[in-house]
């Protein structure tokens, strides 16, 4: 009977160390303030209205809210003769989703052709990448 447990206590220390091990494996995180790619290339669809040219779309760890959450770099040059304000919206595979008006506030004014527009979004208790995205872009009824 003794024996039995052993050889069970000996099984499940192999087994956490292994499982760990994988889970080390998985990916490393990007070191907080590292800039990096959000997700590849084919697990990201993207919705750009035809006003509208992304010019930067990146992914950082910063702090906000007591903890290294997931911050969204944005840039988005105006290509059309007309002034614009665009809808920015950006959803990921596990349900949370962030986005939001550029410009923000319009007392400044819209952005004018050719100029181009930044904004950094930070999604709450998100401490990983994600796996896939869905970003959206349309222009806003003047």
């Amino acid at each position: 009977m003794n024996r039995f447990k052993d050889v069970s206590t000996w099984l499940l220390v192999i087994l956490v160390a292994s499982g760990l091990a994988l889970a080390g494996c998985a990916g490393a995180k990007p070191k907080p303030g590292e800039v990096f790619s959000c997700v590849k290339e084919s697990k990201m669809d993207k919705t750009i209205a035809p006003e509208a040219q992304l010019e930067e779309f990146s992914c950082v760890f910063k702090e906000k809210w007591g903890s290294e959450t997931l911050h969204f770099n944005v840039a988005i040059k105006n290509v059309s003769n007309t002034d614009q304000r665009f809808k920015v919206n950006i959803f990921m595979d596990n349900g949370k989703a962030v986005g939001g008006l550029l410009p923000r506030k319009t007392k400044k004014g819209l952005v004018k052709p050719g100029q181009t527009v930044k904004f950094v979004y930070p999604v709450k208790d998100m401490y990983e990448k994600p796996k896939a995205i869905t970003l959206m872009i349309k222009t806003m009824e003047k």
